[in-house]
């Protein structure tokens, strides 16, 4: 597929983070962290009010314009838009749970940071450098190495990360094995997973893990994932239809209080968040049963190993709560290849994830037949040519930016939704494959 077929700009963003003072004034504007320095052209930026992140905006910088002056314009039209905006049921619920102010939040609790990883040492260290640097106040961190073919990861990790970061290694491929294994290592009370492939903010693990210490019930917090890097048309593709964000509005999903604006709910895992930046407490992992050991990439299931987390948490009666205050910035990758690759395992750990779930709790079976039909249109909906945006014009430029989840700014190509169907076609086999292969008597799974 060439640039032009795929209907994303052949040209790169630049990536940025823009700091507004609680009065909307521009007090900074600089790379995100690991993005090369800011060029001429459009530039993608997170907007925080205070530190705070709150926004996503894009912009084209002429020549001899000022950078900051446009971006905080922008930025100040969509906080406005953002402020007027009417909230969902779940945003109104979880802005009447609020955090306290940071000076008067509790100690987060004692957290053990997964990263599990395959063969990617560069990438690891640059993760791990991110990680050690967090102001949460009491963790740990624990890497994984999920079926090693070198000696690389250990090398890393007993070497230049020797007394600071803990090594396990575990021999059966899958990322939900790796997670199990990880979890059963760890000694936190909350378990925090991120990937290989991001840079955490700094204060990333505090706000990730504050709210299980103001709520009891909570039993899983997830996080706003943002690009690291806008450099290739498949990367701005990928973003410019919703990437792994989930917006900057706060969310809480309570099983007890279903949200009127998901009626699919508990079976839109995907909007709850991502394997990247989410964390359990480890008392409602376990009873939860933890990861499906035969779903997850490296498996033949291709993914849904956090998906199918999330839902087993909230079937077990626990609360999952969305903040956007918690911040990591994903690499996306690089090439067409790559993103054909991820079309097709969306789609397959969708269903991979679905099945699991009905085979590991059969009791959720009358709850996911009543919302099949509704289920069955929202796939189609969701893998369906893209590229109509709020004013129906396709790729105008007005349809939302890169970063803001569901924005539709380039079409999106028929090849990309064909494969994601064909994969969701495909993932019931590759989740029935991996059980067959064994995989789901690891780590204590049923």
């Amino acid at each position: 597929m060439n640039q032009q077929q795929s209907g994303a700009p052949s040209r790169a963003m630049s990536v940025a983070e823009l700091e507004l003072d609680p009065s909307g004034a521009a007090v900074g504007l600089h790379p995100a962290p690991g993005a090369p320095a800011i060029a001429r052209g459009e530039v993608y930026a997170l907007v925080r009010v205070d530190g705070r992140p709150a926004a996503t905006v894009i912009g084209t910088v002429a020549e001899g314009e000022d950078a900051i002056r446009v971006l905080a314009g922008l930025a100040r039209e969509r906080l406005a838009a953002a402020a007027a905006a009417p909230r969902t049921e779940a945003e109104h619920l979880a802005a009447g749970r609020p955090l306290p102010p940071t000076g008067a939040a509790p100690a987060p609790p004692r957290t053990s940071v997964i990263v599990a990883t395959r063969e990617r040492p560069a990438s690891l260290a640059r993760a791990l450098d991110s990680l050690l640097v967090q102001d949460h106040p009491d963790h740990e961190l624990v890497v994984v190495d999920n079926a090693p073919r070198t000696t690389d990861t250990h090398d890393l990790v007993t070497r230049k990360y020797a007394g600071r970061v803990r090594y396990v290694r575990e021999d059966t491929p899958g990322l939900a094995v790796a997670h199990n294994t990880g979890a059963a290592a760890a000694d936190g009370e909350v378990l925090a997973f991120t990937d290989d492939d991001v840079i955490a903010d700094p204060h990333w693990l505090t706000a990730l893990t504050e709210p299980f210490a103001t709520d009891p019930g909570l039993g899983c917090v997830t996080g706003l994932i943002l690009p690291a890097r806008l450099g290739t048309s498949a990367q701005i593709l990928l973003e410019s239809h919703g990437g792994f964000a989930k917006g900057f509005a706060p969310r809480l999903y309570d099983p007890a209080q279903p949200p009127a604006d998901e009626p699919l709910f508990p079976f839109t895992a995907g909007s709850f968040g991502s394997g990247a930046n989410m964390a359990f407490r480890a008392a409602a992992l376990r009873q939860a049963g933890g990861f499906d050991p035969a779903t997850g990439t490296g498996t033949p299931a291709r993914g849904g190993d956090d998906l199918y987390a999330f839902v087993a948490v909230l079937s077990a009666g626990f609360r999952l709560r969305y903040t956007a205050e918690a911040l990591v910035w994903h690499h996306h990758r690089d090439t067409w290849q790559d993103l054909r690759n991820q079309a097709y395992g969306y789609g397959a750990g969708l269903t991979a994830y679905l099945t699991a779930t009905l085979v590991r709790h059969p009791r959720l079976l009358p709850a996911l037949l009543t919302r099949l039909p509704r289920g069955l249109a929202h796939a189609r909906t969701m893998t369906a040519r893209r590229g109509e945006g709020d004013d129906g014009v396709p790729g105008d430029g007005h349809d939302g930016v890169p970063g803001e989840h569901g924005a539709q700014h380039h079409p999106w190509p028929r090849n990309l939704s064909r494969l994601e169907r064909r994969g969701m076609l495909y993932g019931p086999i590759g989740y029935a494959r991996a059980r067959a292969r064994g995989a789901f008597r690891k780590a204590g799974a049923r």
